[in-house]
């Protein structure tokens, strides 16, 4: 059939003269149509993710070697992917290019430190505040099944799994307060924080002490109490604080001292 022919809809012939023709540039209608993370995955994606987790949960400690080499020939690829990914982690300070050298596990730069934790305890308060407010019997039990989890983990010494259980006890709260997308945020900002806990995570004093401030969090959340909850996670955020800026130089291979240091964290 000619294009120029009208063209049959059930037999009938349709008039396409009377249709109305969608303008290339008008905005999209209906569901969304982001674009599937999972289908659009490339190799540089993939090897960027998998350094990332080595490098922030410290199975990478900081100063030591990545070779592109060795990566690509473990996967299988060429260099260029896992160049891509190198270079990315360094636009985020999780790798150091040292020119005529190679690449290394970047170093804790202190001075991320101060800001991270000023956001992150004002975001915090904000989402325990709204938590403690809206929360149902159903949502403050299931933060007592994370409470579970992080007791059972300390017993068994499951240092990944109380970690784990960790984070998932401050999502579950700004889940709760309808505010998930603060916990992105956060989890953004406290990159180079995380890094510092893991190195510390494993001793066991540690995690009983963040039991038992969930503890009291969890607590005054089930009384309503907003503002003591506020308070209770500032103290939780506090001691985080206060740890780094005490014994920091125990491990101080692991920082790039770019601040004064006598003034680490005074804010």
């Amino acid at each position: 059939m000619s294009t120029l022919e009208p063209r049959r809809r059930n037999g009938d012939i349709e008039d396409t003269s009377k249709r109305k023709k969608r303008s290339a540039n008008l905005p999209p209608t209906g569901p969304a149509r982001f674009a599937d993370a999972s289908t659009t995955q490339t190799l540089a994606d993939t090897i960027y993710q998998h350094l990332y987790r080595d490098i922030t949960s410290m199975r990478l400690l900081p100063g030591t070697p990545i070779s592109e080499q060795d990566i690509a020939n473990a996967r299988g690829v060429s260099r260029t992917p896992v160049r891509e990914a190198i270079l990315r982690l360094a636009r985020e300070r999780l790798v150091e290019v040292v020119p005529k050298s190679g690449s290394y596990v970047g170093r804790i730069p202190l001075s991320s430190l101060p800001e991270s934790m000023v956001a992150r305890s004002a975001l915090e308060a904000i989402t325990v505040k709204a938590a403690t407010e809206r929360a149902t019997p159903s949502q403050l039990l299931s933060l007592k099944v994370l409470l579970e989890q992080q007791r059972e983990a300390i017993a068994a010494k499951e240092i990944d799994v109380f970690f784990h259980a960790d984070e998932s006890f401050h999502a579950t709260i700004a889940e709760i307060a309808s505010y998930p997308g603060i916990w992105h945020i956060i989890q953004q900002l406290k990159i180079q924080v995380d890094r510092y806990r893991w190195l510390t995570v494993s001793l066991e004093t540690i995690m009983e002490q963040a039991l038992l401030d969930h503890t009291a969090i969890l607590e005054t959340m089930e009384s309503k109490d907003a503002d003591a909850a506020v308070k209770h996670m500032n103290i939780h955020m506090e001691r985080l604080k206060l740890r780094m800026a005490s014994d920091w130089d125990q491990y101080a291979n692991y920082f790039i001292q770019d601040i004064d240091s006598s003034n680490f964290l005074q804010d």
